[in-house]
């Protein structure tokens, strides 16, 4: 029984996210483990840069690169809260307190759209809303995939700019 409740928080926890927002049953991997409740829910609006670059495992290829996120954070009532920027990649309250942390798993997003993602929160820097974060979960993204256009020696060090959404999660122990 404990599995299952572990299972649907946070597909349950989703559901009173935002009424827009088009919830699907949240992928094992990224689930936050038992122990933990959502504290904060926001969107993500926002931009992910890539660079045209040459691949690092394997020689002589080239691929866009990802190179950080740029985004707004909003809550439910289309209010700032903060930004998630990078790199390293930080999510910063408006009240100044900020975390960074670990990806711990992917899930795919879904055609054209960055993955589902959860993170171990480093501890928090300063007082505030992302003080006590244990993880943070990536979900419902919506584009943020590397460019269609090729990537060569022609377009070496050229940059684009992705357009992006994703719903983040922020969870504290309780």
């Amino acid at each position: 029984m404990h599995n299952i409740n572990r299972n649907i928080t946070p597909i349950l926890a989703s559901a009173f996210l935002f009424s827009s927002a088009a919830w699907s049953a949240v992928p094992e991997n990224v689930q936050v483990p038992a122990g933990n409740k959502v504290a904060m829910e926001t969107v993500g609006v926002g931009k992910i840069t890539y660079e045209c670059r040459d691949r690092a495992d394997a020689a002589g290829e080239m691929a866009w690169v990802f190179m950080g996120p740029d985004a707004v954070l909003k809550d439910g009532s289309d209010t700032e809260v903060g930004r998630y920027f990078g790199p390293p990649a930080t999510w910063q309250a408006t009240d100044g307190s900020s975390v960074t942390g670990t990806q711990m798993a992917v899930a795919p997003g879904g055609e054209g759209n960055i993955p589902f993602q959860l993170v171990k929160a480093n501890p928090a820097e300063g007082k505030g809303a992302m003080t006590g974060v244990t993880y943070i979960q990536r979900l419902d993204t919506q584009g943020g995939t590397a460019p269609v256009m090729s990537c060569g020696k022609d377009n070496k060090g050229e940059r684009q700019i992705v357009q992006y959404q994703a719903d983040y999660l922020f969870w504290k122990a309780g």
